[in-house]
C-alpha cells in the first residue's frame, strides 16, 4: 500500500511536470502574441476614441467645471476642497463648507484643472436663452457682461416693479410701464427734483436722451447711516458696462456764487445704483448742501453727457 501510493504520486508528479514542461514554450509564445495583439487593440482603441469622441470630447470637459451650486463654470484661478471638488469664484464666499462632501473648502489651487481649462471653450452661460458663441474662459466673463441674451431687470429704483427682459425691450417697458418719467432730449439738460424736503426715503427719476442712447438720472433721498438723511445722484445708462465706457457724466449743482461739481463714468442698468449708493461712488451731499442750492424745495441738477472723445 505504501509503494503503492508513492509510485501514484510519482507518476501524477511526473505527469504534471511533462505537460509544465511542454507548455512553457506555448505560453511564451502565446504571451507575445497576446501582448502584441493587445498593444494593435490599446492603438486601435485610442485611434477609434479620438475619432468618434472628438466631436464630443470640449463638452465633455465642460461638464467637469460645472459649479454644484449654481451650475455656471467654475474658471481659474480654480481652487478645489480637500477631497479635489469644485466650487466657482461667485459661490465660493457664501458657502462655510464644500458642497458636494461638507468638508473644509481650504486655499487648494487646483492646476491641473486650470491647465484642462486653457484648452475648453466654454459656452456663454445664457447659452438657454438663445446665446450660441463659445469662449475661452479669459473671454467669457467680457462677453457675458454684454451678451445680447443676458436679461435686464427694471431699471427704476425701488423694488416695486419685477419686469425682466432683454436689453433691448428695456426702453419699450419704460415706456409703456412707467410713463410718469420724463424724457428730455439733448446732451445738456436741467434734472429738476421738487419738494425736497419731503420727509422719508424719496426717488427722483428723469430720462435723457443723446449720442443714439438713454440715460436715467436717479436722485435718492435716504438715510444710508440712521438719523443722518442724503441726497445720491447717478447716471447709469440703458446698457451694458462696455457701452457705459464710451461716455462719461457731469452733474452740477449752481446756486448763490457756489459751485459744486461731481464727474464719473456712467453705471450701467445691470448694475444697479444700489451698489453706487452703499460704495458712495455718485454725488453725495446732505440736506444742508441741498438747501444752498435750492429754490422754494426745488433743487435743479445739470446734467451733461459727454463721449469720452470729447475729454
Amino acid at each position: 500500500m505504501k509503494n503503492s501510493t508513492k509510485s501514484f504520486s510519482c507518476t501524477k508528479n511526473s505527469g504534471s511536470s511533462r505537460s509544465s514542461s511542454r507548455s512553457v514554450g506555448e505560453d511564451k509564445v502565446e504571451a507575445k502574441r497576446s501582448k502584441r495583439s493587445n498593444c494593435d487593440l490599446g492603438r486601435m482603441a485610442q485611434s477609434a476614441g479620438a475619432s468618434v469622441s472628438g466631436a464630443a470630447s470640449n463638452s465633455d470637459l465642460v461638464s467637469l467645471f460645472e459649479c454644484p451650486v449654481c451650475f455656471d463654470h467654475v474658471l481659474p484661478p480654480i481652487q478645489q476642497c480637500q477631497s479635489g471638488h469644485l466650487v466657482c469664484a461667485s459661490c465660493r464666499p457664501k458657502l462655510s463648507c464644500c458642497p458636494t462632501c461638507r468638508g473644509p473648502l481650504g486655499n487648494i489651487r487646483n492646476l491641473a484643472m486650470e491647465r484642462v481649462a486653457m484648452t475648453v471653450m466654454f459656452p456663454c452661460k445664457y447659452a438657454s436663452m438663445g446665446c450660441e458663441s463659445t469662449l475661452s474662459h479669459t473671454d467669457k466673463v467680457e462677453h457675458e457682461d454684454s451678451c445680447d441674451f443676458r436679461p435686464y431687470v427694471c431699471p427704476c429704483p425701488g423694488a416695486v416693479c419685477k419686469w425682466g427682459g432683454p436689453l433691448e425691450n428695456v426702453m419699450a417697458h419704460l415706456m409703456s410701464a412707467h410713463k410718469s418719467i420724463t424724457t428730455l432730449q439733448g446732451e445738456d439738460i436741467v434734472f429738476l427734483a421738487t419738494d425736497i424736503n419731503l420727509p422719508g426715503a424719496v426717488d427722483w427719476v428723469m430720462m435723457q436722451s443723446c449720442f443714439g442712447h438713454h440715460f436715467m438720472l436717479i436722485l435718492e433721498k435716504q438715510e444710508k447711516y440712521e438719523g443722518h438723511p442724503q441726497f445720491f445722484a447717478v447716471v447709469q445708462i440703458i446698457g451694458s458696462r462696455k457701452q457705459a465706457e464710451n461716455f462719461a457724466y457731469r452733474l452740477e449743482l449752481n446756486g448763490m456764487r457756489r459751485r459744486l461739481t461731481y464727474e464719473a463714468t456712467p453705471r450701467s442698468i445691470h448694475e444697479g445704483v444700489s451698489t453706487a449708493i452703499h460704495n458712495s461712488d455718485c454725488l453725495v451731499f446732505d440736506p444742508s448742501i441741498a438747501q444752498l442750492f435750492s429754490d422754494n424745495g426745488n433743487l435743479g441738477i445739470n446734467v451733461t453727457i459727454s463721449t469720452v472723445t470729447n475729454l
